[in-house]
């Protein structure tokens, strides 16, 4: 039995998503909760807790494209060319906001504003056509003679833009959960306000995604529903519900640490239940990662270069986190 690449690459995919998700995720959630803040103090202990670490994030993103370009070339022609628009939007946004985090701080106060905005709608702007962008992948793409098959606009749909709603909620209790953890005094008490509506909100747009789906697509409620599925799954939801509590919880017990770990765990078993919903199609609903992989040769070469990488992108990544650990003040910086 011989090495399955293309089940590797999946993994390796997978993973680079899910890291960009959560690491990028709570600093598009600062941007977000950046009109919540009280004043420009405050402003600046927040991106203060992200700017040593924000760019090296987006490493991810950059890992999971280049990887389904060089392991998946049919998944990679289809999903952009369906997504062209969006994915266009999102760059756009992420432009904005990381021009933001370079000019904020050498702005003169007259103009700051300028670049709150800047920061506030990148975030807004890339965290919502992400969300749209998972939206319509979840949809699914017309494939023919293995090219994309649909309109130019065929990405925007109800259930897209919900989706892409539903992850500023997301990415906002990330974001509110992380100045928790990284911040104190009133900065960190008025996060802990906020975190429990936005926990109750996340729980709410999580329900609606979760009902949605099946009902639109026949195939997804088969495979949640069906026997021994319905046991086998049952676990997520169960989960999710328990974290939930214990992240309400730990909000309301102000703890420093545990909601941000909650709220991890809570993205997790999202991303675990689109997993469980899509498996192993990489164009939903119906091209599988195997129809859509590349020679076993190119998988082979690419795969040698990822391996050698990719520790080295954990290790600087754990090295920055480590190095920027702790508390930030508006006095002290990190301490």
């Amino acid at each position: 039995m011989g090495i399955d690449l293309s089940l590797i690459w999946a993994v390796i995919i997978i993973f680079g998503i899910m890291m960009y998700v959560v690491m990028d995720g709570f600093d598009l959630g600062i941007g977000i909760l950046f009109p919540f803040l009280a004043d420009t103090a405050e402003r600046d202990v927040a991106m203060n807790t992200v700017a040593p670490i924000w760019d090296g994030n987006e490493t991810w993103l950059v890992l999971g494209g280049a990887g389904l370009f060089a392991a998946f070339p049919l998944a990679y022609s289809v999903v952009l060319s369906a997504l062209y628009l969006p994915i266009i939007f999102m760059l756009m946004g992420l432009i904005f906001r990381g021009v933001a985090f370079e000019f904020r701080f050498k702005a003169s106060a007259a103009r700051q504003h300028v670049w709150d905005k800047a920061f506030v709608g990148g975030s807004l702007a890339a965290t919502f056509f992400q969300g749209v962008a998972l939206g319509a992948f979840i949809h699914g793409f017309p494939v023919a003679d293995r090219a994309y098959a649909g309109g130019p606009l065929d990405w925007l749909t109800p259930f897209s833009v919900f989706c892409g709603l539903a992850l500023i909620v997301a990415y906002a209790l990330l974001g509110c959960t992380w100045l928790i953890m990284k911040t104190a005094g009133d900065l960190q008490k008025r996060m802990h306000d906020i975190g429990i509506p936005l926990v109750w909100a996340v729980l709410a747009v999580t329900g609606i995604v979760s009902i949605w789906t099946p009902l639109t697509h026949p195939d997804i409620a088969e495979r949640w529903f069906s026997m021994p599925n319905l046991i086998l799954f049952l676990p997520v939801p169960i989960l999710v519900l328990a974290c939930t509590f214990g992240l309400l919880r730990s909000i309301k017990r102000y703890a420093h640490y545990s909601p941000f770990l909650f709220t991890l765990a809570l993205i997790f078993l999202g991303y675990s239940g689109l997993g469980i919903s899509l498996w192993p199609n990489i164009i939903p609903p119906s091209v599988t990662i195997w129809d859509a992989a590349a020679p076993p040769q190119s998988q082979g070469f690419t795969l040698v270069g990822a391996l050698l990488i990719i520790p080295l992108i954990l290790m600087y990544t754990a090295w920055s986190y480590y190095v920027f650990r702790g508390k930030v003040s508006a006095e002290d910086g990190y301490h």
